[in-house]
């Protein structure tokens, strides 16, 4: 959106009729409005890669999955990973709300 913005601006001063009187500055506006456009081009490149998919990061992650398969492994020990946290903190608080008695305890405390 930036950058479409600078190209707006870059026409608005080529059409400004300052640029007709001075060839210095048409000569620098010039400049100015060919940089913007092909900073323009180049951004609007990013945003259409064929490999974002739907531009969502999991798009990213599945194409990168088949070039990398140890990301795709790392991926699943992470999610697994998770799994078994959110369910031994879950036992962990089951625990700290029972009675404080000795097998509780222990458990409490493996």
């Amino acid at each position: 959106a930036m950058s479409k913005s600078a190209v707006k601006i870059s026409s608005d001063l080529l059409a400004n009729p300052l640029c007709e009187q001075e060839p210095a500055f048409l000569e620098m506006v010039t400049a100015f409005d060919t940089a913007m456009k092909r900073m323009d081009s180049f951004n609007q490149e990013k945003v259409d890669w064929p490999w974002l998919g739907d531009g969502s990061a999991g798009g990213v992650v599945e194409s990168f999955s088949s070039v990398f398969p140890s990301l795709n492994m790392a991926v699943k020990r992470r999610e697994q990973t998770l799994q078994d946290y959110k369910r031994l903190q879950s036992k962990v608080e089951k625990y700290e709300e029972k009675e404080r008695t000795g097998p509780v305890l222990a458990k409490l405390h493996q």
